[in-house]
């Protein structure tokens, strides 16, 4: 009997020991699988920026390649070509850093090398003031052509990737074989012609719209004496309108932001929220946003637009022309630049939101303006429009022309023509100094489905 309940014992007892290893083994198991998920999914947040950045750079690169094709000036064009070097090298570096490896695919890493490296080549002739030929130029739209096709296929697999379509886990196994054949479908013929003209350079040792608002420590379009928390207070409900106002709560005073300034938060009678911002220094509207969903559009844009352009007249803001852009889930947000005697001035911008279905005005932006706004002389006009004219690239197609000031990335102004016009179906504004005919800018103008941008 003892013998027997022994043996019972050290049955249960195995079954309680096999029994905590099962529990062990289990627990064990699922610590394993969550690591094994949490490393996974680092590394898919990882492909994932790096895919995005080599996206955003390749896009650049074309749109510098574009602008290489129209500047006429050493100066500009050893600049824009230097950008070119840049983006590429920086395109290259996160392809590499994809979990994917082809034969195929190193056509695009060739092309991102020979890119770079002809550009730098390039950009050192412009820079001992030597004009590009037009071998040169042959190359250059040979690989700005390349470009697109390699950007319109990266944008159809970052579609693809979002909408789940294929996953990293597809392009690092048999996934493989289909990025590589996307990318193979682009036409090589464009290295051809490169590569004859490119011994040349082989003996070379390589190193390697104005919405960018300037800011200045005397914020000229910030008039006015200082006012305390309740005069901002009372600016802030005269600008929403007290009979809107539900709730007013003050957030404090921002005095290490670009312009110092007292914000608000705004409960409407509705229960939507509104921030606002009013300076310190003459009460003035710094910014102001309205969050609320748009689920119709029935206003048009132009009708955005002489809505936008009437609500800054009366509050404070004449003579206001709208520029660039972006319709955003039916909420327009237009660039309005402040217009003298006809001049363009870019510096002087202020961003308007409108809402599509009723024109309500939900947000305003006013940093740029108050930093620069100032009537300024353009008296100084000392070549013709036609004498400009000569200097652009003659395979512009010129569509509209006039004076505009626009900001350098030395914080300073220069008075120029701008061009706008077309070269193979590509638009573009092209800036030349209005003093002394010195090709100052080139803008790639982005016409899409929800805007119209510029680069």
């Amino acid at each position: 009997m003892k013998e027997l309940l022994n043996n019972i014992n050290k049955s249960k007892a195995i079954k309680i020991g096999v029994t905590f290893l099962i529990i062990i083994a289990v627990v064990l198991g699922a610590m394993l699988y969550q690591k094994n998920k949490e490393s996974r999914l680092a590394s898919e947040n990882e492909y994932n920026m790096c895919f995005y950045e080599l996206v955003d750079y390749v896009e650049n690169v074309k749109t510098y390649l574009a602008k290489s094709l129209i500047s006429t000036t050493p100066e500009h064009g050893a600049e824009t070509l230097t950008h070119v070097w840049r983006e590429a090298n920086l395109a290259q570096s996160y392809l590499t850093r994809l979990p994917i490896e082809s034969q195929e695919l190193e056509n695009t890493e060739k092309f991102l090398n020979q890119v770079s490296d002809y550009s730098y080549s390039l950009s050192r002739k412009n820079i001992y003031n030597e004009s590009l030929s037009q071998d040169d130029l042959k190359n250059l739209k040979e690989l700005y052509t390349y470009s697109v096709e390699l950007q319109n296929t990266l944008n159809q697999l970052s579609e693809d990737l979002y909408n789940g379509r294929i996953t990293w886990k597809d392009l690092t196994n048999d996934g493989e074989v289909l990025f590589a054949q996307q990318v193979s479908n682009i036409s090589k013929d464009s290295f051809s012609n490169l590569e004859e003209n490119f011994h040349e350079y082989s003996g070379l040792i390589y190193d390697g719209a104005f919405s960018e608002h300037m800011t200045s420590g005397t914020k000229k379009g910030l008039t006015g004496d200082e006012i305390d928390e309740e005069t901002a207070k009372q600016k802030a409900q005269e600008f929403i309108g007290n009979d809107k106002i539900k709730e007013l709560s003050s957030l404090g005073l921002s005095e290490n932001a670009d312009i110092a300034g007292y914000d608000f938060s705004i409960t409407t009678n509705d229960d939507e929220n509104i921030n606002i911002s009013i300076s310190k220094k003459g009460g003035h509207v710094i910014f102001m946003n309205h969050n609320r969903n748009v689920e119709t559009e029935i206003i048009s844009q132009d009708e955005a637009n002489n809505i936008g352009k009437e609500f800054l007249k009366n509050k404070g803001f004449p003579n206001m022309k709208e520029t660039y852009y972006l319709n955003q889930q039916g909420i327009v947000t237009i660039n309005y630049a402040y217009e003298q005697n006809g001049v363009v001035i870019y510096p002087d911008l202020i961003k308007v939101k409108v809402a599509l279905d009723n024109g309500e005005i939900l947000g305003i932006e006013t940093t740029g303006y108050l930093n620069c706004h100032e009537q300024r002389n353009i008296s100084n006009v000392k070549i013709s429009k036609e004498d400009a004219k000569k200097i652009l690239n003659k395979d512009l197609e010129i569509k509209s022309e006039g004076l505009a000031i626009i900001p350098t990335e030395w914080k300073t102004e220069v008075l120029c023509y701008e061009f706008k016009g077309t070269v193979d179906d590509t638009e573009f504004l092209v800036y030349i100094n209005a003093e002394n005919g010195k090709e100052e800018d080139i803008l790639v103008i982005i016409n899409t489905p929800n805007g119209t941008l510029t680069m």
